[in-house]
């Protein structure tokens, strides 16, 4: 039996029919895990620990305390801490660190709460900083349908797991893209879900305003499954919203507004003009344009708006997000956190040696320009004018969703690029995340899925972009297309990984 290609409720019913322990599976995703090591997908596997959770959840599902997801395997990003696992953010700085808690998400996903088994803790970009995944310090994790090329970031190795088979389902975390990129180039569906929404609690700080936790599965069914239990009030996160759980799976299979009509009857999707400007690649645009054509067949219409400060976004970005990584990772000296140097001749030549030896390379640039932007005499230049763009920016989304329910686009201008092919110049790289940036910089949902595939044989997935907590409407669409085609079905060839 292929479990690995089951959807969660396929494995939550043979897991209640008892076709299949939690024990058996967990070993099974073990196996594959172990076969799978060129990947380069998961940073700590440890197989006691997932066996032992399993039989816990083989307990509770003998007893008939099982909820619906009891049992399943679950990877999760080591951006979260996790108790008894190692919790590194692929870096350096905080190798073989071991948490004394596990962070809210995985406090809720655990034995304790909705009975997952952790099977591992997957690769990233070091503290979630890149768009390729090549800055992990225990370097990077290879896209499962060409393992020359990169799985994308920050989140790579989630993504490569899910497409790979490896995981039925992971957590990842976007503050400027970092769900919806690598679920593009791996052929997935991720969702960032709205600022606030999903608790923060123990998850390694990048950028504390953009930063937010979300699902990364086969399908938007999974999603939402996933994202049902992880979002919610949670008063250690002073930055939660004081808002009930919502229903992300009650939509999935009703039609938008039209019952016996067309599924998406009525929906509004908004194009912005900006996103298929100069510089998108043929075979992407026509990907994106040929799953337009897909909605429209639903019963949905498209039109033309315009989002005029997406060019902004990336000088915004860049600007913020050191600002705020900057102040984040201070607290890594080498005294109070962190990895510290073993030759040093003073106080502040330890301080150095750790922070120059733990940190790497684009690490230590995001934090020279936040220092930089901060500083005095910048302050007001940089940081301040780059906060005021950002409301700008935030107030084009809602000129442009009172024209539509929705906008789409592409995730990303390109496919998937080589290992090492922009790694040498940041700015390069930094482009690639254009379309994605915007939503975290106004706290809007968006998510990733399957659109096509390239004439190398690498995943484009296609962007939904919604309204504040609008995450129960765009898994409706994202099925609905999902449910019309077949490309979130695709499973990777081997690429010389015995799986």
């Amino acid at each position: 039996m292929n479990w690995h290609e089951k959807s969660l409720t396929e494995l939550s019913n043979a897991l209640s029919g008892k076709e299949i322990s939690s024990v058996e599976l967990t070993q099974y995703f073990l196996n594959r895990m172990a076969r799978s090591q060129k990947l380069n997908s998961y940073l700590d596997i440890q197989e006691d620990l997932s066996l032992r959770d399993a039989r816990i959840a083989d307990q509770k599902i003998a007893k008939g305390e099982a909820g619906l997801l009891t049992g399943i395997p679950i990877a999760h990003k080591d951006v979260f801490v996790t108790k008894d696992w190692k919790s590194t953010a692929a870096s350096k700085m905080l190798e073989n660190y071991l948490s004394p808690y596990d962070a809210k998400v995985v406090e809720l996903l655990g034995v304790n709460g909705a009975g997952m088994v952790c099977l591992g803790k997957t690769n990233m970009d070091e503290f979630a900083m890149g768009s390729s995944n090549e800055n992990s310090a225990y370097g990077p994790a290879l896209n499962p349908w060409n393992t020359s090329y990169v799985s994308g970031g920050s989140s790579g190795g989630s993504a490569v797991a899910v497409a790979a088979g490896l995981t039925p389902i992971a957590t990842g975390t976007d503050t400027g893209g970092s769900i919806r990129q690598p679920a593009a180039f791996c052929g997935i569906t991720g969702i960032k879900p709205t600022y606030g929404s999903v608790s923060r609690y123990g998850m390694i700080a990048y950028a504390s305003s953009l930063d937010q936790a979300g699902p990364m599965g086969k399908s938007a069914k999974d999603c939402a499954l996933l994202l049902n239990v992880i979002s919610g009030h949670d008063p250690r996160d002073s930055t939660s919203l004081r808002k009930d759980s919502l229903d992300f799976e009650g939509l999935l299979g009703k039609p938008w507004s039209t019952p016996g009509g067309l599924p998406l009857q009525g929906l509004r999707i908004g194009i912005p003009d900006e996103y298929f400007a100069q510089g998108l690649q043929e075979e992407v645009r026509n990907s994106v344009q040929a799953a337009l054509k897909t909605f429209e067949e639903l019963g949905a219409t498209c039109i033309s708006v315009s989002l005029p400060k997406t060019k902004l976004s990336i000088p915004v970005y860049y600007v913020l997000a050191p600002a705020e990584a900057s102040s984040n990772l201070s607290r890594y000296d080498g005294v109070r956190y962190g990895f510290r140097a073993k030759e040093y001749k003073d106080l502040n030549q330890m301080y150095e040696r750790s922070r120059s030896e733990g940190f790497g390379g684009e690490v230590k640039r995001r934090i020279l320009i936040g220092t930089y932007v901060l500083s005095q005499g910048y302050y007001d230049a940089y940081y301040l004018q780059a906060q005021k763009i950002r409301r700008i920016i935030a107030e084009d989304f809602q000129a442009a969703f009172t024209r539509c329910d929705v906008l789409m686009g592409p995730v990303a201008p390109q496919v998937a690029w080589k290992v090492g092919e922009k790694s040498k110049d940041p700015v390069e790289m930094y482009l690639e995340d254009i379309y994605t940036l915007s939503p975290n910089l106004a706290g809007l949902p968006a998510m990733s899925i399957p659109c096509g595939m390239s004439q190398q044989g690498l995943p484009i997935g296609i962007q939904i972009i919604g309204n504040y907590f609008s995450e129960a409407k765009m898994l409706q669409i994202a099925d609905h297309y999902q449910q019309s085609s077949s490309w979130h079905q695709l499973v990777p060839p081997s690429s010389g990984v015995q799986l």
